[in-house]
């Protein structure tokens, strides 16, 4: 299997079933307890900016975004990522999260975050959160709380504990545009 042989797609509610056993597989019970999974239980995540893998007409990986809000800010928020294991190291995971920026990048949004290892997202454009700035419902190492910046600035106005726009009941601005077409964003991604 090569990542030639892999599809990349939309997320679709007919997905659901097997994201759900992907993440029980990848991060068991314990995701419950997580930090982002505590931001995640807020609302839904933004279907149209979240993305699947499949092979042979199953899902082996999927990423999903969520529109989040600190202080002032908002944001999307990255996550879960996961990959059967038998599916691991061919690069479909960090396709994936490119596939995701793109998207979120043509939306509008000005900043992704995610809790993850920064060897790993660090070439894909994600940074450390200055210490301080941003809280998350749960304990978090510091170390792992990063971002990327998709506009100037947009990491700069998020300031203090992180939730779903849901339970404060605001939302990001409209988007600017629909994401665009599945074949653009493969291009663009490469």
């Amino acid at each position: 299997m090569s990542l030639a042989d892999i599809v990349f797609l939309p997320e679709d509610p007919a997905h659901d079933h097997e994201i759900e056993e992907i993440n029980a597989e990848a991060f068991g019970p314990g995701r419950f307890a997580k930090a982002a999974y505590r931001i995640r239980e807020g609302g839904p995540h933004e279907r149209a900016l979240s993305f699947v893998a499949l092979h042979e007409g199953k899902v082996v990986a999927s990423v999903r975004l969520t529109r989040i809000v600190a202080g002032e800010g908002r944001a999307l928020l990255l996550g879960p990522l996961a990959v059967r294991p038998v599916y691991k190291n061919n690069g479909i995971g960090k396709k994936l999260v490119r596939i995701a920026l793109e998207a979120a990048r043509e939306a509008g949004a000005g900043v992704v975050v995610l809790v993850g290892d920064e060897p790993y997202y660090g070439p894909l454009g994600f940074r450390r959160v200055p210490n301080g700035q941003l809280a998350m419902p749960r304990p978090v190492d510091p170390g792992r709380l990063l971002a990327a910046e998709l506009q100037d600035g947009a990491l700069s106005a998020l300031h203090g504990m992180a939730m779903h726009e849901a339970v404060v009941g605001q939302s990001l601005p409209t988007l600017l545009s629909p994401p665009p077409p599945m074949e653009t964003l493969l291009q663009r991604v490469g």
